[in-house]
């Protein structure tokens, strides 16, 4: 059931003269995932017609985040329609600020959100007229040292992505006789969606906002045994850039995320997580496709803009590196595509972009002001090919304290303010002596897209390295980053979360 909450809604709009705006929102998906566009090893049907027949930016970026939960930080941002230092941390202000569905809710929408929100429970009361069902960070299978951990494809492993019994994603919902019956979270949000679309948008003259969020593809990486078996192991290609290990500490160099797979990173342990990887995208994909399904039924279609992206990348064995915690383009370039009424078709803009701009850019689409308080700018000029904003000649990257980056269209810096030290191993924490010393990478990204070859070492770049990190320094005083790479603040225990197998 569908809750609906009271809130004082303003210049009513009808569907007629404003698009209704569909968004379809994933977690951990990389922008290396879309079959049509980049990878025809995976199989996204209904995410492929979206971008035949929209637009798409091949270079939208999340800024970054403050912590581990990387989605944490970059939906606040999302929502505020603010850079990832000034978003009001993980309650997104917690009403400080206006927010994306609050502004459709003021401008007379009906609004509706279902899925996972991370972001606190008054931002979304306030946001969202009608309130699906919704879960938090991540659904947890079992413990770090559980079956769901560690997992390289042995024999001897019990945990299966396909059995319920192993909860996650599998969630259990009360049938009319009060059984309890397992459902995988993509068909429980894309059933919510389904519900507000016949019960309410069908039976409305008020154009609607739709926050659609999907738990999927995040770990424990599940779905229903024949999307496993679309992607045979020996069918699965291990990435050209990975590793057995990242060659330095990062700084959450064994957090969570990490501990998925051993240590080092076989090949056949990074396929086994890239068929989960790829099966529970299929999966996502196919709940998306009975989205879109209901919305042609509803005969809201042709009036609604669909957009679709997710909230940042993921490793999967690239680099060494199984999670997200890091600023190479795998985990920091995200999917974004918009379909729908006034879209140009088979669109690409290669302009570098912050995804946290749809905020604004839905905004200008519906006619509705932006509010002042807004930092990222609306891509609608871009896509329509009009004068305004063209995107970011400098990409700006950050992750806690541990590293910084900066990406023009040639070239990408990555800085690492503590991993030039020599850092010894006690107990359970690193301890890195002061005074602290930087890691440089420095990629041609022309040349070497997938960020294997430093460059920083080589005396031929010394120049184009020293012009990116005074670009870097400058990129981040503007964006209220305290952090100081000329006398970083003092972490003593860098890297501090050491986990290892018992």
């Amino acid at each position: 059931m569908i809750a609906t909450t009271s809130h004082a809604e303003t210049n009513t709009a009808k569907s007629a003269e404003r698009p209704n705006i569909l968004f379809l929102y994933t977690d951990d998906q990389s922008w290396q995932t879309i079959g049509a566009w980049n990878n025809p090893d995976i199989q996204t049907p209904n995410i492929d017609r979206l971008y035949s027949q929209g637009t798409t930016f091949s270079h939208a970026f999340n800024m970054g985040a403050w912590n581990g939960a990387v989605c944490v930080a970059a939906r606040a941002q999302l929502v505020t329609g603010r850079t990832v230092w000034n978003c009001g941390g993980k309650t997104a202000g917690n009403g400080q600020y206006p927010l994306w569905g609050q502004q459709f809710r003021k401008a007379g929408y009906d609004t509706f959100m279902t899925g996972k929100w991370h972001n606190g429970n008054k931002t979304r009361s306030i946001s969202y007229s009608h309130l699906g069902k919704a879960g938090g960070g991540m659904y947890g299978s079992t413990g770090l040292n559980g079956e769901a951990y560690w997992r390289d494809g042995s024999p001897d492993e019990k945990w299966s992505p396909s059995d319920p019994k192993w909860g996650g994603q599998w969630r259990k919902v009360k049938d009319e006789n009060g059984k309890s019956t397992p459902i995988h979270s993509s068909d429980l949000w894309a059933d919510e969606a389904i519900q507000f679309l016949k019960n309410t948008a069908e039976k409305s003259d008020r154009p609607f906002f739709m926050f659609v969020a999907f738990h999927a593809p995040h770990d424990p990486r599940q779905s229903p045994q024949k999307y496993v078996d679309m992607y045979p192991l020996d069918k699965i290609k291990v990435p050209a850039n990975h590793l057995p290990e990242h060659p330095f500490c990062i700084g959450d160099h064994r957090i969570r995320d990490e501990v998925l797979a051993p240590f080092p990173r076989t090949e056949q342990a990074v396929k086994l997580h890239l068929q989960e990887y790829y099966a529970i995208i299929s999966h996502c994909d196919a709940a998306i496709g009975r989205i879109l399904e209901q919305l042609e039924k509803s005969g809201k279609a042709d009036n609604t803009i669909i957009v679709f992206t997710g909230d940042h990348g993921l490793a999967v064995g690239q680099h060494g590196l199984i999670g997200k915690q890091n600023l190479y383009d795998h985990s920091m370039r995200v999917p974004l595509i918009f379909s729908g009424p006034g879209i140009p078709k088979g669109k690409i803009i290669p302009k570098q972009v912050y995804y946290q701009s749809l905020a604004p850019t839905t905004l200008e689409m519906s006619g509705i002001p932006i509010p002042q308080t807004f930092e990222f700018k609306s891509l609608h000029p871009m896509i329509q090919g009009t004068e305004g904003y063209q995107g970011e000649d400098r990409i700006i990257g950050m992750y806690r304290d541990y590293q910084r980056a900066i990406r023009t269209e040639r070239y990408k810096l990555i800085y690492y303010p503590y991993a030039g030290n020599k850092i010894t191993l006690k107990g359970k924490e690193f301890k890195v002596q002061k005074p602290y010393q930087a890691r440089i990478q420095l990629f041609d990204l022309q040349k070497d897209p997938l960020e294997m070859n430093n460059l920083a070492d080589n005396p031929e770049w010394t120049s184009i390295k020293d012009t990116l990190l005074s670009q870097l320094k400058s990129g981040m005083k503007k964006l209220n980053d305290q952090q100081n790479l000329d006398s970083p603040v003092d972490i003593p225990n860098y890297g501090k979360v050491w986990r290892t197998k018992k």
